[in-house]
């Protein structure tokens, strides 16, 4: 990265600082967000609640009958005081995705196909070709935010957001790839469903990705998808389509 944070603290209630490290969205602002949240759970410690990253902020809720806001306040500042980055070859887990790119569980792969000016193939292509980081997590349960897009598949979210998208439906929306966790409403474009089990209130941490995670879809066919657990289901065309 070309620049260090400029960090702000915003209070985000009684119990809550919303630290801004950066104003735009850069890969690499993950190794300065990811050291950010380290050093918070050893200054935090039993005080610290929970924590929501995003591209470019970190969300600190912490416990106030046991640290009272200013002095949360006191240890962010000497936290963002010594914050330094983590080692860039830190690599986090690898995660292959077995997706079926289809326009059956995909039916916006046309649509990002015309507004990029390729072809489908290539829309699949381009989308499985490279690994992408998890930026955050959230919106929904497992629901992991992850890019940078190749800018030949940056696309808006459509107009009308599906009142239902089917759990493992993969989805990319600006620079920005997903792949939905859970059945949920959603606005990004639909361009294939992966068998993998994103969110499992069995598994350690529920969510299968994490902060940091590097993701690969990786292309399958319907009969590898269904042998491996995946629901063929067809997106449902809904009344206002």
């Amino acid at each position: 990265m070309s620049h260090s944070p400029l960090p702000a603290l915003e209070r985000a209630g009684l119990d809550a600082w919303m630290v801004r490290l950066f104003d735009t969205i850069e890969e690499n602002n993950l190794l300065w967000l990811t050291a950010l949240t380290r050093d918070c759970e050893i200054a935090f410690g039993d005080a610290l609640v929970d924590m929501v990253p995003s591209y470019t902020t970190l969300m600190v809720v912490f416990d106030p009958t046991r640290m009272p806001p200013c002095e949360a306040r006191e240890r962010l500042t000497g936290v963002l005081a010594r914050l330094t980055p983590v080692d860039s070859g830190a690599e986090g887990e690898l995660h292959e995705l077995p997706t079926w790119y289809d326009t059956s569980v995909g039916p916006d792969l046309g649509r990002v196909a015309e507004l990029s000016g390729i072809t489908v193939q290539a829309v699949i292509d381009a989308h499985s070709y490279q690994q992408y980081r998890v930026f955050a997590l959230g919106f929904a349960p497992g629901f992991a935010f992850m890019g940078l897009l190749d800018e030949e598949l940056v696309c808006p979210r459509l107009d009308t957001p599906r009142a239902r998208v089917p759990a493992g439906s993969v989805a990319i929306a600006g620079q920005q790839t997903a792949a939905y966790p859970v059945v949920t409403p959603g606005g990004w474009n639909l361009i294939g469903r992966t068998s993998a089990r994103l969110f499992d209130r069995n598994r350690d941490g529920f969510s299968l990705l994490k902060m940091g995670d590097r993701v690969q879809f990786v292309a399958v066919d319907k009969a590898t998808f269904e042998d491996q657990g995946g629901d063929a289901t067809p997106v449902a065309r809904e009344k206002s389509q």
